[in-house]
């Protein structure tokens, strides 16, 4: 899953980003500057945008308005010191899916960041189950066919978003988007490497990811 932090305290905004990167698996990226976050938001596909509201050169309202009018369905967290009744429902009026006032608890914050994601991908719950796999969101643990798998970073994150787009052809591009920030290098057959990993892991004869040839992957079982 790919995360946006649009966010002007920089220090915050980094550790923000640590922990969804090391404790979620998240692929993150930042901005400072509500005028290149707007940019970023419209013109990416991110699963989650975590905004505040007081930012420099466009605040933040006037992005959640100007992304809600673009019909952009990424769910955005609102994230700011305005703590007002009135400020809050402003913020969800506006098409917030939460409000989160500084200070918080990180682990509120990233509670609330995995409920945003998977209800948005139509799976409320956090374990997500496809034919004889069981996906944990929180813990990352996979189980298949009651034999429990630790998979490495990249390799999970790959799993959970087929996962959350179970049954539907999933392309090479959409999970690149979906994987890497700016900021990470990938190469060209890095998907192929990690599905390869994948199916020897617990699908050596390809029923549970599926190929379809010139168009990309499907998760979830083939028919007898």
């Amino acid at each position: 899953m790919r995360v946006l932090i649009v966010e002007d305290e920089a220090r915050l905004a980094r550790n923000i980003a640590q922990v969804l990167r090391e404790e979620v698996s998240f692929a993150v990226d930042i901005s400072n500057d509500g005028e290149d976050g707007q940019h970023m938001a419209l013109t990416n596909p991110y699963d989650l945008i975590i905004l505040d509201l007081m930012l420099p050169r466009v605040n933040g309202m006037d992005i959640l308005r100007r992304l809600r009018a673009a019909d952009n369905p990424a769910p955005v967290l609102v994230l700011t010191a305005r703590d007002a009744p009135a400020d809050m429902v402003a913020g969800l009026n506006a098409g917030g899916d939460d409000y989160l006032t500084k200070p918080f608890d990180m682990s509120v914050l990233v509670a609330r960041c995995r409920a945003l994601v998977r209800r948005s991908h139509g799976k409320p719950s956090a374990v997500v189950e496809a034919g004889p796999l069981k996906i944990d969101t929180v813990s990352h643990l996979v189980v298949y066919e009651d034999q429990s798998i630790l998979l490495p970073a990249l390799e999970y994150r790959l799993l959970e978003y087929l996962a959350m787009r179970q049954g539907a052809v999933v392309s090479k591009t959409e999970l690149i988007e979906h994987l890497y920030g700016f900021e990470a290098e990938n190469f060209s057959n890095v998907i192929e490497v990690y599905i390869s990993s994948l199916r020897k892991r617990f699908d050596p004869d390809h029923r549970l990811i599926r190929t379809v040839r010139g168009q990309g992957y499907i998760l979830g079982e083939a028919p007898a």
